[in-house]
């Protein structure tokens, strides 16, 4: 018998300027977010635009949308806050939101990009873990593991 966690996978963007930060936070995160949850794929994008495009060509496929966005607050030019808020304003159905921030005092400034979990710098893969599990299981439909 085939344990659904095992041949169901969550899609996941991550977007940020700097790949060692993609990197940190796929390495971090690891295989799978939770115990009991089901693998992890990755796109990367390393700008808003390319956020927006893969968005945009995983509907134009017919493809469900992400399972959540983790959205660099620090990237250049447009960064993860601003990205967050016009996502929220312009899909109907916005992916949950996993924003890394430069520093915990940040959070206030998150919640206006209606986030729903926040990361502070340095990354820590236990607390990168745990947003991004919380993210996933905060979707309608999704089933969180016991224990």
């Amino acid at each position: 018998m085939t344990d659904q966690a095992d041949t169901d996978r969550f899609e996941i963007l991550v977007f940020s300027d700097d790949s060692s930060v993609r990197r940190e936070v796929v390495d971090g995160v690891g295989r799978r977010p939770a115990k009991g949850l089901p693998l992890v794929s990755w796109t990367h994008a390393a700008t808003a635009e390319g956020v927006r495009l893969a968005i945009k060509d995983r509907a134009e496929a017919g493809l469900a949308p992400f399972d959540a966005l983790v959205l660099d607050a620090e990237t250049k030019k447009f960064g993860g806050m601003g990205l967050a808020h016009e996502l929220y304003t312009e899909l109907d159905d916005r992916p949950p939101v996993v924003l890394l921030t430069a520093r915990p005092q940040d959070h206030w400034l998150a919640a206006w990009s209606k986030a729903e979990a926040v990361v502070s710098r340095p990354l820590d893969p236990m607390s990168l873990q745990e947003a991004v599990a919380a993210a996933l299981t905060s979707r309608p439909g999704t089933v969180v593991p016991a224990g």
